[in-house]
């Protein structure tokens, strides 16, 4: 794994992007299609945002999303879909083809669809983040590191629900949804390549025990330590509690 520390979030945005654009346009001269992942929240908002801007040829790449909420509608302001669309997808020129995550069908099925598909576009590059909690996706702890689908029905820890609660997206806890689909761990660990971009004082100490420990289920993201090409991107504030890693400041 390769940390890079940046000064800010906007300089890890830049950083981060700069690196997957690439990563995306050799998959596209290499394969004549890129295959992506991308994941949501607050953490992603400057990493998406300077994406945007770099000169891609959207039209030979497969989209993929991490999680999305069981039973939450399209329309809500805390939909991942709608976050990806109005963020993202709506601001690039038409992708080869989108496949998000659908939390308002039978959720057994969206996983078994998403499945298939993501089995038939092997994934070459994986925008992610690290939560408060430690997940990835939304593979809260333990996490389920065993299992070989692609996408599983996951039961959401009261950390991870009061995370999306202190992001502002829900106005009460009751809010927020208790079940949602994800990404499997086994699955985000097959992409070849791996962008972790991860601001804020408040993933701090998730980022020490996800970036320093022993890898565990109890830090789920601390599976990254195990891939061959993971670039993690932090801030000053998000690896201001590592002492033993080696860092690559930008």
């Amino acid at each position: 794994m390769k940390i890079i520390i940046s000064n800010n979030s906007f300089e890890l945005g830049q950083s981060a992007a700069l690196v997957a654009s690439e990563l995306i346009k050799t998959a596209i001269t290499k394969n004549g299609q890129a295959n992506i992942i991308l994941a949501t929240g607050t953490s992603q908002f400057e990493v998406l945002n300077q994406l945007t801007k770099e000169i891609i040829d959207w039209s030979k790449v497969v989209l993929f999303h991490l999680d999305e909420y069981i039973g939450l509608p399209a329309s809500s302001p805390a939909s991942f879909r709608k976050y990806l669309t109005e963020r993202f997808i709506e601001k690039v020129s038409p992708f080869k083809a989108c496949h998000l995550v659908n939390g308002e069908t039978d959720p057994h099925q969206e996983c078994m669809r998403l499945g298939e598909l993501i089995e038939r576009n092997p994934v070459d590059v994986a925008l992610v983040g690290i939560g408060e909690n430690g997940h990835l996706g939304f593979n809260d702890p333990p996490a389920d590191f065993d299992t070989t689908q692609a996408f599983i029905v996951v039961t959401l820890d009261e950390k991870c629900r009061k995370q999306q609660l202190g992001e502002g997206w829900f106005t009460t806890l009751e809010e927020v949804p208790r079940k949602a689909i994800t990404m499997s761990i086994q699955q985000i660990m097959k992409s070849t390549h791996i962008i972790c971009s991860v601001p804020d004082s408040r993933k701090a100490v998730a980022v020490r025990d996800c970036l320093e420990s022993p890898v565990s289920d109890i830090y789920p993201a601390s599976i990254l330590q195990l891939h061959k090409h993971c670039s993690c991107f932090l801030d000053k504030e998000s690896s201001s509690l590592l002492k033993r890693i080696k860092i690559k400041p930008v």
